[in-house]
C-alpha cells in the first residue's frame, strides 16, 4: 500500500513540476513580446555632437515604439527621413508604428533613433545602451535594454559580416 502511495505522490510532485515549468513558459512569452535584431550606432569623430542608432525590432501584436533613451546622448529622439523634390529631410516623430510579427527596419533612409548632444566620442566597437520602450494596442509598455555596436562611419548602410 505505501508503494502505491508513494507512486501517487511522486506522479502528483511531477505534475507540479510540469506545470510550474509551463506556467514559466507562458511568463516568458508574454515578457517577450518585443524583438531587437541588428542594433548599430554609427561611430563619430572628435567633437561630433549626433549620430544615428539603427535596428530591425518586430513585435508579435500590433505595438509602436514610443521612445528611446541611452546614457551616451542628452537627447534622444526618433526621427523619419523623407525624400521631396530630390531634398533629404529628416523630422522627428512620436512613434514608429510595429505591426504584429512584421520586421521594422530602422535605418538611415527612413526611421531612426537620433542620438543628440553627445557626452563623448562614439568609437568604433563602442558597445552602446539602448532603452527602447514600446506599446502594445492595449496599452501595456515594455522596456527593451539593447547594446549597439559601434560600426565605422565609412561602413556602408547595410548589414556588418
Amino acid at each position: 500500500m505505501n508503494s502505491i502511495l508513494n507512486q501517487t505522490g511522486i506522479t502528483q510532485r511531477v505534475k507540479q513540476i510540469v506545470l510550474g515549468f509551463t506556467l514559466l513558459g507562458l511568463a516568458f512569452q508574454v515578457s517577450a513580446q518585443t524583438q531587437v535584431d541588428d542594433a548599430w550606432v554609427r561611430a563619430t569623430v572628435a567633437g561630433q555632437q549626433a549620430t544615428g542608432a539603427f535596428m530591425t525590432i518586430t513585435a508579435s501584436s500590433d505595438s509602436k515604439l514610443l521612445s528611446v533613451q541611452s546614457p551616451v546622448a542628452k537627447t534622444v529622439q526618433i526621427h523619419q527621413s523623407t525624400m521631396k523634390n530630390d531634398v533629404m529631410s529628416m523630422q522627428p516623430v512620436e512613434f514608429v508604428a510595429l505591426p504584429a510579427g512584421k520586421a521594422v527596419a530602422l535605418d538611415p533612409h527612413n526611421y531612426h533613433v537620433m542620438l543628440i548632444d553627445l557626452v563623448g566620442q562614439v568609437k568604433e566597437g563602442d558597445k552602446v545602451p539602448l532603452t527602447l520602450v514600446v506599446e502594445n494596442a492595449k496599452g501595456e509598455k515594455e522596456t527593451l535594454k539593447v547594446e549597439a555596436q559601434a560600426r565605422p562611419l565609412n561602413m556602408p548602410d547595410h548589414k556588418m559580416n
